[in-house]
Order: structure tokens, then C-alpha cells, then sequence
């Protein structure tokens, strides 16, 4: 075992929001961060959304070199340097590399218009299981379709597909390399096998992708290639120093959190909410949603998504936050610790408002028509009431897919780990605490995917036996809290007697807007 004073490991976690350069010892313990938050998507269309490919990697360069300028004393501890980063967001490149559209971002809307048919006896099978509807509601909203069908030479054009992971590992060791457990958008992947479908799969005829288009992927842990000098000069490293598979943020930051058995609960409270537990075996909490690749290989990560989850407490701050956000810049603070003194007063439940976060609907559970809801209102609700019912209908929700998640895999989830961004609420860790009636906990770190990556990370370069090892060794509970029992009745009531009940009798509603509206 190396000497565990002195090794450190790099981590570039590129997210939706920022990307991040973080330095960690291989105790778990931050030593070095530095971040660039991106303010360059563009929206070309209404519900669009896009980046440039090539600034994606500026950034990521940008961080890590400004992060050795202000500490050298890191830079020659660097052993192995690892890549998370956001899900589903991808790139078409050329056979130098070079990106011939900008990335078509995970939040866009975009659609195709039509469905690509799988070979017939597929669509037989589907028939057969009554899911062809949903089999072609997935065919269109892969990207790869839209641009077969809106930019058809630019698709010709591609080498290779690659989502922000597989660009930053190419940007890192000039091969068209990725980590299996990154492959977690739709694309022609098994997720079952944890490997590109076979040849014959229906995925490569309901998605219009090659094989020789998708870049060699590699288990977490294997070592993807080394830098080389431009990425090494980039970012101020050596030349040569090896590239780490890791896996997607959501997988990394369930490592980071130690969740890595099905009777912990992963709450990420991030743009994108979920709840997910580490699974050894395949089981689809939704149906035809399968478990993502978890971080150790061969594991499952079984999840239930709220696809706009903490983006609703951004929609707050710019709507209704003004106040706050003024004051936090005066204070020198979060603007979350001015929200949280700003809801402290107002008890549990809202007074009776409460929120369904349905804001983007889904293929199931809730259904294509969702849209979310907002009632109880009274005269006496402030913005304050709003700001918690908010909170509160997150938590409903992620305690709804916990019990989707429990019926699925049998086996009751026991505790909590929460992360994210949301996570930094004191108030909304109480919350989550008395909602689900079980304890919380806060991971000891607040960048946990980073920490899921240097976990890979020092797992690939032999500085921790192996994955149980590492997940031991580097990641701990920082604060818990614990569900208090009269506010747990309350919730429980308002959660089995109005929340579950909430979309089934707003649904018939939500089904005459959608066709009243797309007349």
C-alpha cells in the first residue's frame, strides 16, 4: 500500500451548473477545490439548450490549472487524475475529434417527430407486452433521432458519439475511451450486460447509431490512457499521469455517500432529484427504466428521478428570491442560509399548501400529460410557505420512489444519505428526516460525486485494495438528523391522505389541458 500522507488524486466533475477541479487525499478528505460555474448554454429554440463543446473543456482546463497556480504545493502529488460528470448530454465528433455540432444538453426538450421501427419481430414482442407506445416515446426522444431527422449530414459526418464524459477522457488521453458506468443516456447501451447491445438488439435500429460510432468503454476503476502533453500542459500536470474510468455524477456521488448496499437510501437533491439504492442485482424500479451502472462494477444502481428537482429552489430564488439574493451578496453568504432563516418560522405542512413537482412529465409514475400542482392555498400563505411546500413535495415525491424501490427489490430501506446542493439546507434535511420518518445523514464532504470519482480513482491506481476498501476508507456520516416524532405523524397524514392522492385526481384535469391546448 502506498503511503497514504502523501498521494493525491484529481478529480473533474463537470455538472449541469459548473465544472469543478477537486483534489482528495485517500481519506475521503477535500483538499483542494476549485470551480467555474457555466454561464455559456445557449438556446437557440424554446426548450432548447446547448453548449459548446470546446468550452466545456476550457472550463475544465481553466480550473485545474487556476487550482495549481494557487497551490503548487498539490500539483506533484497528483497520481491520477478522474472524470464525472453530468448524464445524457451529448456531442457528435469528427475523426480528428473535432466537434461538428455543439452538445444537445441532458434538460433540452427536442424531439423527433416520428419513431424509428424496430426489425418486426421486435415490434411483435412489444405488441405482445402492450409496450410499443412506450418503446416509441423512448425512440423519440433519443437526440441521436432528432438529428437523423434535422441534420442527417451532420450525422453522417460523425466518427463517434460522445456524451460530456467520453469528450473530456478524449480531451484528456487523445482516445475515444469512457467509463461504463457514464453510459447513461439514450444510446444503443445494455444495460443489463453493462456493455453495448448486441448486434442484433433492437436499440440499433429504434436509435440511429453505429457500433463503430461508440467510443471503447471500460469498467470504473481501469485505467483509460495517460495525459498527453496538451492535455497535461492544459491543465498543469505531467505528461503521461493516468486517466481513471469513473462513472456518471449520480453513481459517483451514491459511492461518495458510502451508499453502496440496497438498505441505504441516496437522496441527490441536485437539479435533478432522485432517490437510488446500490443493487448487486438487475431490477427496473419503473418498468422499461432500467438501473443505471453503479460505480463498482458489476452493481446496479436502481433510481426514481424527479427530473427537475432542486432546479424548482433556482425558479424560487429568481421569482420570488430578490430580497435574499441582494442580502446574501451584502452578507457575504449562500443565498440557500438566507432561504433557510427565511422558512424557519413556518411550521410543517406549509399550513396546508402542498406541492406535486411534476413540472416535466414522464413516461411513467407520473405519466406523459404530468404537470406539476400547487393547492391548499389561503390568505395567510407568504412566499416563506411556498419556499417549504417546495422543499416538502420534494421529499414526497422521493419517498413515493423509495417505496417504488422497496416493493421492486424487497428489501426496506433503513437509512438516508443526502447530498446534492439541496442537501445544504438545514431545513430541508429536517424535513427529508421527518417526511420519511428515518434518520438522514449528511455525507462528511458536500462533493460527494467528485469523491465517488477519486474513489475509482484510487481503486485503478492500486492505493486502496479495492472498492469496499476505498468506499471505507474515504467516505463517513458528517451530521444526521433525526425524524421527530409529532412532526412525522403530521407528515404522514398530509403524505398518505392528499399527496398520494393528488395525481390520480388531477389527472383527468392535466389530460383535458394537454387537449385543449394542442388544438
Amino acid at each position: 500500500m502506498t503511503n497514504v500522507s502523501t498521494e493525491l488524486l484529481l478529480s473533474i466533475d463537470c455538472g449541469t451548473q459548473s465544472v469543478r477541479a477537486l483534489v482528495f487525499d485517500l481519506q475521503g478528505e477535500l483538499v483542494g477545490r476549485r470551480q467555474h460555474v457555466f454561464d455559456t448554454y445557449v438556446t437557440p429554440r424554446e426548450n432548447w439548450l446547448e453548449h459548446d463543446a470546446d468550452e466545456f473543456w476550457r472550463a475544465t482546463a481553466a480550473v485545474c490549472r487556476a487550482l495549481f497556480e494557487e497551490r503548487p504545493d498539490l500539483q506533484a502529488r497528483i497520481k491520477g487524475v478522474a472524470v464525472t460528470t453530468q448524464r445524457g448530454s451529448l456531442v457528435l465528433v469528427d475523426e480528428e475529434g473535432a466537434p461538428i455540432r455543439p452538445f444537445i444538453i441532458w434538460l433540452d426538450q427536442r424531439r423527433a417527430t416520428r419513431a424509428r421501427k424496430a426489425q418486426m419481430w421486435w415490434r411483435a414482442a412489444f405488441a405482445l407486452a402492450r409496450v410499443s407506445d412506450t418503446i416509441d416515446y423512448l425512440s423519440r426522444q433519443a437526440e441521436l433521432n432528432w438529428i437523423a431527422e434535422n441534420e442527417p449530414d451532420a450525422l453522417k459526418r460523425a466518427h463517434k458519439v460522445l456524451l460530456v464524459s467520453g469528450w473530456l477522457n478524449y480531451k484528456l488521453t487523445g482516445k475515444f475511451v469512457d467509463a461504463v458506468g457514464s453510459q447513461v443516456a439514450y444510446i444503443p447501451f445494455d444495460f443489463k450486460k453493462q456493455d453495448w447491445a448486441a448486434r442484433f438488439d433492437w436499440k440499433w435500429k429504434a436509435i440511429a447509431a453505429r457500433r463503430d460510432q461508440m467510443p471503447d468503454i471500460s469498467p470504473a476503476g481501469a485505467v483509460l490512457g495517460g495525459l498527453t502533453a496538451q492535455a497535461a500542459a492544459a491543465l498543469g500536470l505531467a505528461e503521461g499521469l493516468p486517466v481513471i474510468a469513473a462513472a456518471a455524477d449520480k453513481a459517483c456521488e451514491i459511492a461518495g455517500c458510502g451508499a453502496m448496499s440496497p438498505e441505504i437510501g441516496a437522496l441527490s437533491y441536485g437539479t435533478s432529484a432522485t432517490v437510488a439504492v446500490t443493487s448487486p442485482r438487475y431490477v427496473e424500479a419503473t418498468p422499461l427504466i432500467p438501473p443505471y451502472p453503479a460505480l463498482q462494477p458489476g452493481q446496479y444502481n436502481l433510481e426514481v428521478q424527479i427530473f427537475r428537482g432542486f432546479w424548482m429552489v433556482n425558479w424560487f430564488k429568481q421569482q420570488f428570491g430578490h430580497p435574499e439574493t441582494a442580502a446574501a451578496l451584502s452578507e457575504g453568504v449562500p443565498v440557500e442560509v438566507l432561504f433557510d432563516r427565511l422558512v424557519a418560522q413556518i411550521p410543517p405542512g406549509s399550513q396546508g399548501l402542498m406541492l406535486q413537482p411534476y413540472w416535466t412529465p414522464g413516461i411513467r409514475n407520473p405519466g406523459l400529460d404530468a404537470r406539476g400542482a400547487i393547492i391548499g392555498f389561503t390568505d395567510a400563505h407568504t412566499r416563506a410557505h411556498l419556499y417549504r411546500a417546495i422543499l416538502e413535495g420534494l421529499a414526497y415525491s422521493l419517498r413515493e420512489g423509495k417505496e417504488r424501490i422497496e416493493k421492486r427489490t424487497k428489501t426496506p430501506i433503513t437509512s438516508l444519505r443526502v447530498s446534492g446542493g439541496g442537501s445544504q439546507s438545514d431545513v430541508a434535511m429536517q424535513a427529508t428526516a421527518d417526511i420519511f420518518n428515518m434518520p438522514a445523514a449528511r455525507p462528511h464532504t458536500f462533493e460527494t460525486s467528485g469523491l465517488g470519482a477519486a474513489i475509482a480513482c484510487s481503486v485503478g491506481l492500486g492505493l486502496h485494495a479495492d472498492f469496499a476498501a476505498a468506499t471505507a476508507a474515504m467516505t463517513r456520516i458528517g451530521q444526521t438528523f433525526e425524524p421527530d416524532a409529532a412532526r412525522a405523524a403530521l407528515y404522514e397524514r398530509l403524505y398518505a391522505g392528499v399527496y398520494r392522492k393528488m395525481y390520480e385526481r388531477l389527472q383527468p384535469l392535466y389530460a383535458e389541458l394537454h387537449a385543449a391546448l394542442d388544438r
